[in-house]
């Protein structure tokens, strides 16, 4: 939640010797929670179609590199993270009678769609592809049309004190403390708007750490090989989650980045911490390949580089352009599952069988169509339609009820392979193991019947583990499963005894 302004401890006449000056606006990281310009950049690298034009605008100078960002970018202004506590007072000067001016570093095809977008502005005064406004350009600026001491300019960071030496009077928002109290030295203070806390969770939040659950599966074929009890085998693939967990984060991040503009149209997304404004999205530059190049460390530790790296080309290759891809989108998502697996045999050294990878294929086309259909379901009810009825995925709402079927038939075929694979694989040990594991069948088929339901009823998240992860049925079942894994396999009764010998 947004912190109340404070007013200023300059003096009892600082405010009202203030109030009559024009106030003089900043838009990155004052009027909204972003930068236009890191927004623009991230949205280009999400499409390599415009890397060669980006590169070449880089040579350009900071303006020139504003201006082709603001045009290829097409960054939609009534999408923005603003700030409301300086919205409102911009709508306070002006009930006032003062002038009120957007004054920005960023270009100003940008800044005029801004000024459009608000109804707010008399003057905009921004960069030009020629003059990077800001700093001392920008106090020049105001000084120029309004003359020295004779604005009040609200800002947000360190290149505004280049401005604020320049005015009568401040308002300083979303600053550090430190900055803050400097500029209370300098000059009459009208307001100070601190910074919404939570800044760490928010980047936090953005790494999806629930999402690592499914990161699970790599455990899968350990299991399946009857091998509880390598503890050897536990470690690399203990790495081998930990290197894929990283490398999702660091994806993931990418694709929130690229995929800003869409996020903010979701009625869920858009409080996503780079969509709402509530993390620094240029912080994202950095930690996207921190954690991308950590995670493939930890993949040569654990062995299997190779595989981690198909992945992340697939994931990315899936954010920028597949996913818009009708069918594809899915069968991505079902190969980036099946990865997973085949990632946890090539740790462990116990590789997945051929039962194994057809039983997972037709489970995460499965749940990849849960994904596809708690999303598309809805229009139908709507009476939504068109191309554009699902952002950026290509799908209408008359295609729920095929996706329905294709999903529902995915999950009863994945339950047909496992009864075989158990009959087959599990006749290996004891015969009452088989038997025992055959218990998984229906386990299976009543969880994903659940899933299925939940999504015809609208209950269902964008997401099926997600929705797992929280449903305490699911949790049950869940624990069952493992229960009849540990039950039926020797090698987990042994690792038990070592544990407490």
């Amino acid at each position: 939640m947004d912190q109340p302004a404070t007013r200023s401890t300059a003096g009892p006449g600082a405010a009202a010797g203030a109030a009559g000056l024009p106030l003089c606006v900043d838009l990155d990281g004052t009027l909204i929670r972003s930068d236009t310009l890191v927004e623009g950049i991230g949205h280009l690298l999400g499409d390599w179609r415009s890397w060669p034009g980006l590169a070449l605008a880089f040579s350009r100078g900071k303006a020139g590199l504003k201006q082709h960002v603001a045009a290829a970018a097409g960054i939609d202004a009534a999408l923005l993270p603003y700030d409301e506590r300086v919205i409102a007072l911009i709508r306070d000067a002006r009930t006032a009678g003062r002038e009120v001016a957007l004054v920005t570093a960023a270009d100003r095809r940008i800044a005029d769609a801004v000024a459009t977008h608000l109804g707010l502005f008399d003057v905009v005064l921004a960069s030009d592809g020629a003059t990077n406004l800001k700093g001392n350009a920008k106090g020049a600026a105001l000084v120029a049309r309004y003359g020295a001491k004779g604005f009040a300019y609200a800002g947000n960071d360190g290149s505004d004190l280049a401005v604020w030496r320049h005015a009568g009077a401040a308002v300083v928002v979303n600053a550090p403390s430190t900055l803050a109290e400097q500029v209370r030295r300098d000059l009459p203070v009208e307001a100070v708007l601190p910074r919404a806390g939570g800044t760490t969770r928010a980047l936090v939040k953005a790494l999806r750490p629930y999402q690592w659950v499914k990161n699970l599966l790599i455990f899968v074929p350990l299991v399946t090989a009857h091998a509880l009890a390598d503890l050897v085998a536990w470690r690399q693939a203990f790495l081998a989650m930990l290197a894929f967990s990283l490398v999702a984060s660091s994806i993931y991040i990418v694709n929130d980045i690229s995929d800003l503009d869409s996020d903010r149209r979701h009625a869920r997304k858009r409080r996503r911490p780079f969509a709402s404004g509530a993390a620094p999205i240029h912080a994202a530059f950095a930690l996207a390949p921190a954690l991308g190049l950590a995670g493939l460390a930890l993949g040569i530790a654990a062995g299997i580089l190779p595989v981690l790296l198909l992945y992340a080309v697939i994931s990315v290759s899936y954010s920028m352009r597949l996913k818009q891809l009708p069918l594809v989108d899915m069968f991505i998502l079902a190969t980036l599952y099946t990865i997973r697996l085949y990632a946890g045999g090539e740790a462990t050294g116990y590789h997945v069988s051929l039962w194994l990878l057809a039983f997972s294929s037709f489970l995460f086309l499965s749940l990849a169509a849960v994904k596809r259909a708690a999303e598309i379901l809805p229009l139908a009810k709507q009476g939504g339609g068109g191309p554009s009825s699902l952002s950026r995925r290509g799908y209408t709402a008359e295609d729920g009820p095929f996706i329905l079927v294709m999903g529902v038939a995915s999950s009863f075929v994945a339950t047909l392979v496992l009864a075989l694979f158990v009959q087959s694989d599990w006749s290996k040990g004891p015969e009452w193991s088989g038997q025992f594991m055959y218990f998984l069948v229906p386990l299976l088929l009543f969880w994903q019947c659940r899933l299925w339901l939940a999504t015809t009823r609208g209950h269902m998240d964008d997401d099926p583990i997600l929705y797992a992860a929280r449903d305490w049925v699911s949790q049950a079942i869940a624990v069952c499963m493992f229960a009849v894994f540990v039950v039926a396999d020797g090698s987990a009764l042994r690792l038990l005894r070592r544990l407490f010998e």
